[in-house]
């Protein structure tokens, strides 16, 4: 319980510094509809108390009746997801798509996506989301291990500065998670167990790091800090 505690002022701190695109009102409306397109992190975030699940239940606690289509996929990189995403996002007829990728683009080293055809590949998921008339909310991707330093998250740095400039260019609403998680693990106590703060494994979520996914995502939204701590109150009683 202690550790909650304290995981949960954390995560308050963090939140004021790095969510610098957060809108003053919310953008969502009744009845719309939400694809979160991602990977793995995304799949398992629809589950109960994943990330999306969690985006989805507070937005129906405001009386939105908003609706959810997943679709994350374990493994997926940004060129599967291009492939896709007729099939898997646009066919569904969404309101809003949120675009988490790029873990795997770097973590799968050979097999994985380099930065410029990454970068072609995004603009044209992008794109063919808007051309379609779907509004879209990019998700700078988390972590490859709970280690800023480590050569993995390095090269995941510029990945996530194009997320960003892209972002912008486009009019996108923006969520820098990785910014979040980042300062967040700055503040755990130096004898705090290392490696699993925010993550099960060093990439994908625990309680904590869904929790503070679906934070951010909501931040984003336009939800206040109130409105998500009072919904905070509730999540973990599911």
């Amino acid at each position: 319980m202690m550790r909650f505690i304290l995981s949960a002022a954390i995560l308050l701190t963090c939140f004021a510094t790095s969510q610098l695109d957060a809108n003053d009102k919310l953008t969502v409306t009744k009845g719309q509809k939400i694809a979160f397109l991602g990977d793995s992190i995304t799949a398992a975030g629809a589950r109960t108390n994943g990330y999306c699940e969690l985006v989805i239940r507070t937005l129906n606690a405001q009386s939105l009746e908003v609706t959810a289509r997943y679709a994350g996929i374990s493994g997926h990189k940004s060129n599967q997801m291009l492939a896709r995403l007729e099939k898997d996002v646009l066919s569904h007829k969404p309101d809003w798509m949120t675009l988490s990728c790029g873990v795997n683009d770097v973590w799968h080293g050979d097999r994985g996506v380099a930065l410029e055809p990454y970068k072609k590949n995004i603009t044209a998921i992008v794109d063919r989301a808007q051309a379609a008339g779907v509004k879209v909310m990019i998700l700078t991707s988390t972590m490859i291990r709970e280690d800023q330093s480590n050569k993995l998250n390095q090269q995941l740095a510029p990945y996530n500065a194009f997320l960003k400039s892209l972002a912008k260019e486009k009019k996108c609403l923006f969520a820098d998670l990785n910014a979040d998680m980042q300062e967040a693990l700055k503040h755990f106590p130096a004898d705090a167990p290392k490696g699993k703060q925010l993550t099960s494994d060093g990439v994908h979520m625990n309680a904590l790091g869904n929790y503070m996914m679906a934070k951010g995502v909501l931040r984003a939204f336009g939800m206040t800090d109130k409105e998500i701590d009072a919904a905070e109150s509730k999540w973990a009683k599911k």
